[in-house]
């Protein structure tokens, strides 16, 4: 999967943004990308920090690009930008303050068209990866929410899970008359169809099963009606997918299990796409699978930005940020 990866960023270069510059694990990894060559990394901190941690670890991270955002020459530029972006939310000291910090500045960096791609998360938590991208970068056209996926190896085999780190459940979203704007299924009809297009990029030829304790209206209640109205509107949204549901775990990978309890269905039983109707769900499902089923987890890949911004998890070793970076600009 990676050495496909690495193929293509060869032939179609990208700039990456570490946030968070100065730590070891992030300098650990910059230094293989540099020798593998296949994409171009930014460092964002104090260059003298930066290069004085590189020493002291080995790492040779010669000829990196080291960005402070104290010494930022195009600070100003910045600032006017990010005022227009927030539409009269922040003020220009305001601004600049928020720029100050690694994440907001790699996240504009980004905004700017000065790189692709941006990974954050080390130090940062998920909500200061996501935030500065929801303000700056946004949601793409279409897109009511943010949401994530995990891509799982074992062996030859792939699988996708979505949303196992974002949205913590799915409600409707209504305007001030108490009218529904955006349904709670219609968001989790996102979820899929966004895990689904990820899916692809690790070549995963996707079969989305939404996933529920029933089984083709086998029982009720909870988030049954959710799993089973957002089968529908996603099956409306790309029709071109193969996506059924709501159906249990054990229907959507056992083809015995599957076609019984779901006759006909192009997913029960064949299943390699997993939508959680909860985030509760979502973390311990992929959990389980990484710990007990044997699978290597990488992610979360954020779905729903105009670019590519991927968190870390701050217990991340070097070997991690290394492969979420190539994810990262892949996805670019």
């Amino acid at each position: 999967m990676f050495n496909t990866m690495i193929e293509t960023l060869r032939a179609n270069p990208r700039k990456i943004v570490f946030t968070e510059g100065p730590d070891a694990r992030i300098l650990e990894a910059t230094a293989r990308l540099v020798e593998g060559g296949f994409l171009t990394p930014i460092l964002v901190g104090n260059v003298e920090e930066v290069k004085a941690n590189a020493a002291k670890g080995g790492f040779n991270i010669d000829g990196v690009e080291i960005l402070d955002p104290a010494t930022y020459p195009g600070m100003d530029e910045m600032v006017e930008k990010m005022v227009e972006l927030r539409k009269g939310k922040m003020a220009p000291e305001e601004c600049r303050k928020a720029l100050s910090k690694g994440n907001y500045f790699g996240t504009m960096l980004v905004k700017m068209g000065y790189a692709d791609a941006l990974l954050g998360g080390a130090t940062y938590s998920t909500a200061d990866t996501v935030r500065p991208a929801l303000q700056l970068v946004k949601t793409k056209k279409g897109a009511n929410l943010v949401s994530s996926c995990f891509i799982l190896v074992r062996g030859d085999e792939k699988i996708a899970m979505g949303d196992c780190a974002i949205n913590i459940d799915y409600q409707d979203t209504v305007d001030k008359e108490g009218n529904v704007v955006v349904s709670a299924a219609r968001k989790l009809a996102e979820v899929a169809v966004e895990t689904a297009k990820t899916a692809q990029v690790f070549g995963i030829d996707p079969k989305v099963a939404m996933l529920s304790f029933s089984t083709n209206g086998s029982g009720k209640g909870a988030t049954v009606p959710l799993s089973h109205d957002a089968t529908i509107i996603a099956k409306e949204m790309a029709p071109e997918l193969a996506i059924d549901g709501e159906m249990q775990f054990d229907a959507a990978v056992a083809p015995e299990v599957g076609q019984l309890k779901f006759p006909g269905s192009p997913v029960a039983g064949y299943a390699n796409t997993f939508i959680f109707p909860c985030i509760e769900a979502g973390n311990i499902g992929y959990k389980i699978a990484q710990r007990l089923g044997g699978y290597e987890a990488y992610g979360p890949i954020l779905q729903g930005l105009n670019a590519p911004i991927n968190d870390l998890s701050r217990g991340c070793n070097a070997d991690e940020v290394y492969k979420m970076a190539i994810i990262t600009c892949a996805l670019a």
